[in-house]
């Protein structure tokens, strides 16, 4: 006998304990291009000195840039293709800096069976193995046609 499928899921719904990441490394021009996005010209971002002063002791990349990499984790991998965050709840521990390479980890832990929306655990780790980025997502998956 056949399962029916839901409707909710009409790829397949993800399942608790389902894991994906992806890395990369982090350029320099990142924090260049995010400016131009988002307008952050923070001194911690460009400024040598000012950013030696600080407790970060060496310039970092904006906590965008270390955040985006969830981003192409739940869009690319999973939930997958047509998810979109709808509530995020990260808290930033660590500092990135241009030439880090970045782990972006995600775990599902919740998936609604009436609706496509699932909560994830999330993570950034930097090549160290320091964690960056903790927290949660709550992602909504739409539908796509077939690609």
């Amino acid at each position: 006998m056949t399962t029916p499928k839901n409707p909710a899921w009409p790829q397949g719904a993800p399942r608790v304990g389902q894991r994906a990441s992806r890395t990369r490394e982090v350029r320099p021009e990142y924090i260049r291009l995010f400016t131009e996005i988002s307008g952050d010209e923070n001194p911690l971002h460009y400024d040598e000195a000012a950013a030696a002063a600080s407790r970060f002791g060496e310039i970092v990349v904006q906590g965008g840039v270390t955040s985006s990499i969830l981003n192409a984790v739940v869009a690319e991998e999973l939930p997958g293709p047509g998810t979109v965050f709808l509530h995020v709840d990260w808290k930033f521990t660590a500092p990135v800096r241009p030439g880090d390479t970045i782990t972006g980890e995600v775990e599902v832990v919740e998936v609604r069976e009436d609706k496509p929306i699932t909560k994830l655990a999330t993570r950034v780790r930097r090549q160290d193995g320091v964690v960056a980025l903790e927290g949660t997502a709550v992602c909504y998956t739409m539908a796509l046609p077939a690609r």
